[in-house]
């Protein structure tokens, strides 16, 4: 059986990310797994089984969502557009897909509005249509006028088979962050949070018992450093949070690192680049601060680490905002608006975690990844049945 996964992300690398972790399931069952990414190369994420084919990329304008930008920094012209497309529905027809997952378009993406409807029409013209179905997280930026829930129901009865949502809808459903029609909710099948394979046992001891501090790169991230850095230097004069900070910036943002690891000393503050072995630095961490993506939360979860996640809030984003204080419900996890992130409120938030016990998520609402296989293999059933 054959997959094609269209992504493209445009700020971090989660959307990215999520699609190879399924990539990596279907491709782990013995489907042949094609992915389309139409943003900025991530060479740090692993394809595992699966062949990436990299579109022209486009990044976002910092969290301007409408304002796309090409790999020379400049606006995206009709051009480069027309040329993503054409590569889309070429690698359709090349590949003729049993399936086809858009993921997060249509709840999303609008910006890129053309090239998916352009994709999407292309499979309901083949011979033999795949079976399309649209890939979204647990919570969606809720559409900013009523027009917008109309079109996403118009293109989903029109083109798609169903919508997995890869969350628990015990935990966190859809229904919190985008409001569902009558007509929508049929479409909806619930796999279960989607998280990379459980970190591999290791020997090591880097980690123990620090803070760990990750927030992502550029702008998006330097608020949280900033205020981690400085919490270490308030700690360090003033004998609280004994434990040592360490900070994962980004690869090549070298200034930021400098600047960083002059506003505390040396020994209660480590700064380095974001290490593929985060996750078992997390496990022996006695806090993590950071974000609260996708990802992030639930490798915070799943490890167990009393955390403090500063929600990413520019350009009106809400996203992290609902799902941290949706989390924060549970012990051992607080929630700091970046309006009021200090190196006192962190030190504060840091304090009402530590030494907390995080409710652990049921295996099943992990497996959201193996699960999407199991629903996809049904609906492919049902439709020859």
């Amino acid at each position: 059986m054959k997959l094609l996964i269209a992504v493209t992300h445009l700020l971090g690398t989660g959307h990215l990310s999520r699609a190879l972790a399924l990539a990596d399931a279907f491709a782990a069952r013995g489907w042949h797994v094609d992915v389309a990414t139409g943003g900025r190369p991530a060479p740090h994420l692993s394809s595992g089984g699966a062949t990436l084919h990299q579109l022209p990329p486009l990044a976002s304008d910092g969290a301007d969502f409408a304002t796309l930008l090409g790999a020379d920094g400049r606006p995206a012209d009709a051009a480069l557009r027309a040329a993503r497309q054409a590569m889309l529905t070429g690698l359709l027809d090349s590949q003729s897909p049993d399936v086809l997952i858009t993921e997060l378009f249509p709840f999303g993406r609008r910006a890129l509005a053309a090239e998916f409807d352009a994709l999407l029409e292309r499979a309901r013209s083949l011979p033999r249509p795949p079976l399309t179905l649209a890939s979204v997280r647990d919570i969606l930026a809720p559409p900013s006028k009523p027009k917008r829930i109309a079109e996403t129901e118009q293109r989903l009865l029109r083109f798609y088979d169903g919508v997995l949502v890869h969350s628990d809808p015990a935990l966190i459903p859809l229904e919190d962050s985008w409001p569902l029609t009558r007509a929508m909710k049929p479409l909806l099948r619930y796999t279960g949070f989607v998280v990379p394979p459980p970190a591999a046992a290791e020997d090591g001891t880097d980690g123990q018992g620090e803070i760990l501090v990750t927030a992502g790169g550029g702008p998006v991230g330097r608020p949280v450093f900033e205020a981690a850095a400085r919490c270490a230097a308030l700690c360090a004069a003033s004998g609280a949070l004994p434990q040592r900070w360490r900070l994962l910036v980004a690869k090549g943002d070298a200034a930021l690192a400098d600047r960083l690891r002059a506003l505390a000393p040396p020994d209660r503050l480590l700064v380095e680049p974001v290490r593929p072995d985060f996750r078992a630095l997390l496990g022996r961490a006695s806090a993590s601060v950071g974000r609260c993506g996708y990802n992030t939360a639930l490798d915070c979860l799943t490890a167990g680490v009393p955390s403090v996640f500063c929600p990413f809030e520019d350009g009106k984003e809400v996203e992290q905002t609902i799902r941290a204080a949706i989390l924060a419900r549970q012990p051992g996890i607080a929630t700091l608006r970046e309006a009021d992130l200090s190196p006192d409120s962190l030190a504060e938030a840091l304090q009402s975690v530590l030494g907390a016990r995080i409710p652990p998520l049921s295996p099943a609402s992990l497996a959201g990844a193996a699960r999407s296989v199991e629903i996809v293999e049904a609906l492919l059933a049902e439709r020859t049945s």
